[in-house]
């Protein structure tokens, strides 16, 4: 019964495998493009830090007080964010999909070596759900830059849509649990 199970379970995977290379390389597809490709390269490299390390140090001079405990939660939690992904890309050790699909094309070099998960994405995702709790206001213009910041992930052949999938929910689940400890610290 074991070997039926395992079985099975590897049929499964197999086939999510297949399915998420061909939703890789149709998504690729796009990039292409030299409009396109450039585009999400730009947001690419806008979610490398440039964008967040930029409102974090613009909320205080704004806000005052009330930014900078913003502020804070980002910083603590984008911290802890780091620590996680760099630690399960060593451990999962996941190829790019530009690195084992020759016909997935590369649309800007990556930070690093693996895959799995996103570290734009969860840190897009942490940001924006920590800012825009403190700052509703600024969901009309945050929400769409990290959806943005995820396709282009995948858009550019650096990602795996489950690497953005698992990237996002570690973001979203590292903000909520910042928005309820680190604030009792002020």
């Amino acid at each position: 019964m074991e070997f039926f199970v395992g079985n099975t379970a590897s049929r499964r995977m197999a086939r999510f495998d297949q399915f998420e290379q061909n939703a890789c390389r149709a998504i690729n597809r796009s990039s292409r493009y030299r409009a396109i490709a450039g585009f999400f390269a730009a947001v690419s490299r806008l979610g490398d830090g440039v964008l967040w390390y930029s409102l974090m140090a613009l909320l205080p001079l704004l806000y005052g007080t009330y930014g900078l405990e913003a502020s804070a939660v980002m910083a603590t939690a984008s911290l802890v964010g780091l620590l996680t992904y760099k630690m399960m890309k060593t451990r999962m050790v996941r190829e790019r999909p530009c690195v084992t699909h020759p016909d997935i094309l590369l649309g800007t070099a990556p930070l690093d070596r693996y895959s799995f998960p996103s570290g734009h994405t969860l840190h897009a995702v942490l940001f924006t759900t920590i800012a825009v709790t403190y700052f509703p206001g600024l969901a009309a213009v945050l929400i769409p830059f990290a959806i943005l910041v995820a396709f282009s992930r995948v858009i550019l052949g650096l990602h795996y849509p489950s690497d953005v999938v698992v990237g996002a929910a570690i973001g979203w689940g590292l903000a909520k649990a910042s928005l309820n400890f680190i604030p009792l610290l002020f």
